[in-house]
This record gives C-alpha cells, sequence and structure tokens, in this order.
C-alpha cells in the first residue's frame, strides 16, 4: 500500500520569523503625526507630550541598537528627534491642541470628585508637567471643598458614615475610626478635615456629595 505521506524532500522549511525592524527615524513630520494620535485619545500638557514623543524616540535608538545600527549613526538622530519631540510639543501648544491650564482645571476638578485630598492633586499635576504654580493657582480657583472630597474617599472606602455596618460596640467604633482617619491621612486629608468628615451623618453626607456635583 502506497504511503500517502509526502516525502520529506517535498516538505516546505518552516518561515523564519524576521525580528521587528527600527523603522523610519523619528522625524519632525512623523513626531506630528505621532502627537495628533495622542492627543486624539488622551488629553496631555505641553511636559506629558514631550515626554511621550520622547519615549517614542528613545524606543526607535533601541530597536536600532538591536538591529545593529552604529551608535555613531544612532546618536544624532537620536539627538535631532529629541529636539523635535520639544518642537512638535510647543507647535502643538501654539495650535490650541495643548492647553496646560485647562488641563489642570479639568484634572483636579475630576480627582476631587474622585475623592482625592488636595495635596493628591496637587502632586498628580506635578507628576503630569503642570507648573507649581499654575496647580496652586488651578486649586484656588477650582475653590475644591476637601471636605467633600474627603467624604467620597470615605465613600469609595466605605467608611466612616458610609459604612454599611458601622460598630455598635464602642471599643470597635473607636477602631474603626482611628482606620478611617489613617486612611484620609495617607490620602494627604489634614486631621480636621478628616474629623470633620467622619462626623457627618450617613444621609447628610451622602446629601453632600450630590449637592456638589449638582453644581
Amino acid at each position: 500500500m502506497a504511503d500517502d505521506k509526502p516525502s520529506p524532500s517535498r516538505r516546505r522549511p518552516p518561515r523564519e520569523r524576521r525580528a521587528p525592524t527600527a523603522g523610519p527615524a523619528p522625524t519632525e513630520a512623523r513626531l506630528y503625526e505621532a502627537a495628533l494620535n495622542h492627543l486624539a485619545r488622551f488629553a496631555a500638557t505641553e511636559a506629558g507630550l514631550t515626554r511621550v514623543l520622547q519615549r517614542r524616540v528613545a524606543r526607535w535608538a533601541q530597536r536600532a541598537e538591536r538591529e545593529g545600527m552604529a551608535p555613531e549613526t544612532i546618536a544624532p538622530i537620536v539627538a535631532q528627534g529629541r529636539a523635535a519631540a520639544l518642537t512638535v510639543a510647543r507647535r502643538m501648544v501654539t495650535a490650541g491642541a495643548v492647553d496646560d491650564a485647562a488641563f489642570a482645571a479639568s484634572r483636579a476638578r475630576r480627582l476631587a470628585r474622585a475623592g482625592r485630598s488636595r495635596r493628591a492633586i496637587a502632586a498628580h499635576l506635578a507628576a503630569k508637567g503642570v507648573g507649581g504654580d499654575m496647580a496652586s493657582e488651578t486649586l484656588e480657583e477650582a475653590g475644591t471643598d476637601e471636605v467633600v472630597a474627603a467624604l467620597a474617599h470615605l465613600r469609595r472606602r466605605r467608611q466612616g458614615p458610609f459604612d454599611p455596618n458601622p460598630p455598635e460596640e464602642a471599643e470597635a467604633a473607636r477602631t474603626a475610626r482611628m482606620k478611617a482617619m489613617a486612611a484620609l491621612a495617607r490620602a494627604g486629608f489634614p486631621r480636621d478635615v478628616a474629623e470633620t468628615a467622619l462626623d457627618f451623618d450617613p444621609a447628610e453626607a451622602e446629601a453632600r456629595i450630590i449637592e456638589s456635583r449638582r453644581g
């Protein structure tokens, strides 16, 4: 009986997988296109967009190095790419596509509603590239209510007025309160704000949050 299996000589050799290429060099035109794509999905500050674009340049350099491109060839392309990233980010600011003040105001409001303290919001804005003076001005203008933010924090953690099963025994209640105080302190809320928030009646605490979001 004939063997239907193809002879070894007829078998196709497995295809070799090609390693990803470094791709085109990160020119200003290509970084501009990358910036448009990024801003279509995410809000960003000028500094934040610059970091995104410069990381793109760094990734290209890593791929080029793995492919064996000479360091003396890579270095000037990277230098030009990093400078181009700065230029592109500045162009986006000039065009109005990037607005640090608007970013800061929007992000501060959102984080406050989510239960973040002013200290935590300032740290977040700094990490996103918002300068200290602008962050301070934004928080002042936003008029974020620290007590409401603390209440939102407690509601998310189901503590204080939002504890579904508050302990009845005095010692257990004190322990629960101290845990909530510690959590609020770690989140950056001052002690007086934490104590005020924890003293709220459950219904009043919920009403305070709802009222703040209507405004």
